[in-house]
């Protein structure tokens, strides 16, 4: 097993993302360098690795100069065209529980695709939540780039039927601490035979 590099700026960026860091380790990189520390993993890691490699301190995406709209349910209608910066609010809730039902909720996949698609309707909105829920129903959770523990277990266990979850957070433990990729593989198991 290698030994993971020091946090600092005497990396590189491709030697930075060749290696697990928990987000609070990021946040604190950003805080002690001057760079923003909000936003999740990903986006944290792209700013500390373009940091890196160029000293460039990227900002962090403009939320406070964002306009809430001042409309009310009564002013969202199927025709309404999808606002930037797209806000999961209450007159949204609203305008969607009445359109889809009291099952309606904010899931994830829902908000990133109206985050996405600004500039069309609601009617295509009220489509593609119909069409996300039929999705979801027949398949299995697609899960963020950045929550690499939780996909790294679920693979984890299709590959090894009976296993225990000690034996899956020992080969990840195992796994974040070499360099390169954190996805599960067979080999993997080999830490498991090692006591």
């Amino acid at each position: 097993m290698s030994d993971r590099p020091a946090l600092d700026k005497s990396l590189d960026g491709k030697t930075f993302r060749e290696w697990y860091w928990l987000k609070e380790e990021l946040v604190d990189f950003c805080r002690e360098n001057g760079l923003p520390a909000s936003g999740g993993k990903t986006e944290l890691t792209d700013r500390i690795a373009l940091f890196l490699d160029t000293g460039e301190v990227k900002k962090s995406s403009p939320r406070e100069g964002r306009t809430v709209s001042r409309k009310t349910v009564s002013d969202i209608t199927l025709e309404s065209i999808i606002e930037p910066d797209f806000v999961c609010s209450e007159k949204h809730r609203a305008f969607f529980k009445e359109q889809i039902g009291n099952s309606f909720s904010f899931n994830v996949a829902f908000q990133k695709w109206l985050k996405a698609n600004a500039g069309r309707t609601y009617a295509d909105a009220v489509t593609a939540y119909h069409e996300i829920r039929k999705n979801a129903a027949g398949g299995r959770k697609i899960i963020d780039r950045q929550f690499e523990y939780n996909t790294y277990v679920r693979n984890f266990f299709e590959h090894n039927k009976g296993r225990s979850l000690d034996d899956a957070i020992r080969c990840w433990k195992y796994k974040k601490n070499l360099p390169g990729h954190n996805r599960y593989e067979d080999s993997d198991l080999e830490v498991l035979k090692n006591g």
